[in-house]
């Protein structure tokens, strides 16, 4: 049974449609058996979700053409220069013809210097070859066209990036735990890899990589990739990826870096001085991977380690395959909050072993990762935390939702023209992970999980539209579960704003028992001294401050703060929450810790939300630009772009 909105269609012509998709994807499948994966940007539309929807497989912000030429294999040979804040050197590609004919190779670019191109029939004598640069569009960056003669079969592209390049942070030693070495890394994700690498870079396009890197010899270097050879003092460190990943998956990080093993296939990277926290706070990282290998299937990528970055990093964590790239705000401790951990451990199934095809298709990405997040929470650590997370996410999410747009609350978001980081809301993660408990709840576990599970398999090392996944369901779930499609109302979920009705809530008794003291003490019926808050987790901390009333008088803020040292706290999320309530309510004393909260914390998940909220009165918009004056120059280009929209003179909130 074809889900109800794809049967619809069938009278205006679908089945041609059908005809030449089946024909594409053969063609796909073809073409990965041989090691390549690319975008049909010039195909026959996919099946319609509904009457006024189509789908489509062309990538808007890519300039790339692996229609006719894509690449399959690339070359990294590369200096750090710290001094002039630059990587050196080239890249070489190895392309395939996928249109016979074609005479010129596009890749993606992003204010590098390209001095040279050359192209080879064998890999290793090369030619000079023409290239050109295209116009710079402010999201996009720039084309480079490169003429390919008959025969070619390798591209290479000599080349520097700039310093201000923004897939790269430059860290001076000041701006490191141990204060004596400069610090380096890379992040790539949406379409930064362009600035550091020029290639085709989309998440449409699959690669396998070797690199070479040079350093200066006090420092390590690491990628997501095997370390194929190189140790500390040698300066030089060569690294294979076997596994074919889209270009945003590439990650470098050089440093005075150390390692701390867990287990046979985990481990730690990180500055000495915290390299023992971080491995006892990520030691329960082999118990995630053997929970969820049973439910989902093996663990594809080798080891499984984690580098924890300077706190300059504007995410909490980057999924970059066999090395997830880490923020040391998760260091709390106690081990609560390394949900974190389990989010970018699942990404090896949901994400990096199965990718969108385009920036449209995210919630592909992220939803999943979130889904699978939860259940490895509640393997390892038991249902009551998993429900309490998911909840806190939930919370998150329809806070959110009342600023955004109606266009920005669909899952197939419309991205058109814009930056694709401005799709990186709570939508594709949170309502994302509440469709897939949605169509969980309506089949029940046992038919859910062996589904994922055929999901990840079948569309392994392969990056897939929204409509690629719609057509899997109908054919392998749904088909089989009649009158379930029309209740789920699958269009709404995926084009239409807002939560549907019909959402699988999580819900936590233990948040709920929370939010009823605070309310009491609210009221005047319970006093603080009563509230025995010994044991809470992290996620009851923030749901008794986030049940809180808005606007607090300045007496109650300050009993909070004295009965529970709430500005003292070293826990960056309760913190966090904290100052945004202190900042919302002028609560004086807590300014000194937000400066320095905002000057050593760099996770764009914590500075923008309190930017926003000092931008929210003249005072706090003064406040604001002399913390960010200081501030600025330890963050990433990511988390400064955000703060700059924010304190523009004519920015409203």
């Amino acid at each position: 049974m074809l889900w109800p909105a794809l049967a619809a269609g069938t009278q205006a012509g679908l089945p041609v449609l059908q005809t030449l998709s089946w024909m594409n994807m053969r063609l796909k499948s073809l073409l990965v058996s041989i090691g390549i994966c690319f975008v049909l940007a010039c195909g026959a539309p996919m099946e319609t979700s509904a009457p006024a929807e189509t789908y489509s497989r062309q990538d808007l912000h890519s300039y790339a053409n692996p229609g006719e030429i894509v690449v399959k294999h690339v070359w990294l040979d590369l200096g750090v220069d710290f001094a002039a804040k630059t990587l050196q050197g080239f890249v070489t590609l190895a392309i395939g013809h996928t249109k016979p004919d074609a005479a010129q190779l596009v890749l993606d670019t992003r204010e590098l210097n390209i001095t040279r191109a050359e192209t080879s029939s064998d890999g290793s004598v090369f030619s000079e070859a023409a290239f050109e640069a295209g116009e710079s569009d402010k999201f996009l960056g720039s084309p480079l066209r490169i003429t390919v003669p008959s025969g070619a079969t390798h591209v290479r592209v000599h080349y520097s990036s700039a310093p201000g390049a923004s897939g790269l942070q430059w860290l001076d030693p000041a701006q490191t735990a141990g204060k004596k070495h400069p610090f380096l890394y890379s992040q790539s994700q949406a379409i930064h890899a362009r600035s550091w690498i020029p290639l085709q870079d989309s998440p449409g396009v699959r690669v396998t990589y070797d690199a070479t890197i040079r350093t200066p010899k006090d420092l390590v270097a690491v990628m997501s990739a095997e370390m194929s050879a190189g140790s500390a003092g040698s300066g030089e460190y060569q690294f294979k990826m076997p596994q074919a990943v889209p270009s945003y998956l590439i990650a470098l990080a050089v440093g005075d870096l150390v390692f701390e093993t867990m287990s046979a296939r985990t481990g730690v990277w990180s500055e000495p001085s915290i390299v023992g926290l971080a491995a006892a706070e990520f030691d329960d990282t082999e118990k995630m991977m053997q929970a969820v290998e049973p439910l989902y299937g093996p663990y594809r990528w080798g080891r499984y380690d984690l580098l924890v970055l300077p706190p300059s990093f504007p995410f909490g964590g980057m999924e970059n395959p066999r090395l997830t790239f880490a923020t040391p705000t998760i260091l709390a401790g106690d081990k609560s909050l390394v949900a974190l951990v389990a989010h970018e451990l699942a990404h090896s199934w949901s994400g990096n072993l199965v990718t969108n095809a385009t920036w449209r298709d995210f919630w592909l990405n992220e939803g999943f990762t979130v889904y699978l997040e939860t259940r490895i929470q509640e393997l390892v650590f038991g249902e009551r935390r998993a429900n309490m997370e998911a909840a806190l996410e939930v919370e998150a999410l329809h806070e959110e939702m009342k600023a955004l747009e109606p266009r920005d609350q669909v899952l197939y978001v419309e991205l058109a023209g814009r930056d694709p980081d401005e799709g990186f809301t709570q939508v594709p993660y949170i309502k994302g992970m509440l469709f897939l408990r949605t169509i969980e709840k309506a089949v029940g576990r046992d038919k859910f999980d062996p589904f994922l599970r055929g999901y990840f398999d079948h569309f392994a090392f392969q990056s897939i539209t929204t409509a690629d996944f719609l057509r899997y369901l109908d054919e392998h779930l749904l088909g089989q579960e009649p009158g379930v499609a029309e209740k789920l109302r699958i269009h709404e979920w995926i084009h239409e704003p807002a939560l549907p009705d019909n959402a699988a809530f999580p819900v936590s008794d233990a948040l709920d028992q929370v939010a009823a003291q605070a309310k009491s003490w609210i009221a005047g019926e319970t006093e603080l001294a009563k509230i025995a808050p010994e044991g809470w987790s992290t996620q009851e901390w923030l749901h008794f401050l986030r049940s809180m009333p808005e606007q607090l008088a300045p007496e109650q803020m300050r009993q909070l703060d004295d009965a529970f040292g709430l500005t003292k706290s070293g826990n960056s999320e309760i913190a966090h929450q904290w100052l945004l309530m202190a900042v919302r309510n002028q609560y004086a004393p807590a300014y000194a810790r937000l400066e320095e909260f905002l000057t050593t914390v760099g996770r764009r998940k914590f500075v923008k939300p309190l930017y926003e909220e000092l931008g929210k009165t003249p005072e706090g918009k003064q406040r604001a630009a002399k913390i960010y004056a200081k501030a600025k120059s330890a963050y990433h280009p990511i988390s400064q772009a955000a703060v700059d929209e924010l304190l523009r003179p004519d920015a409203t909130q």
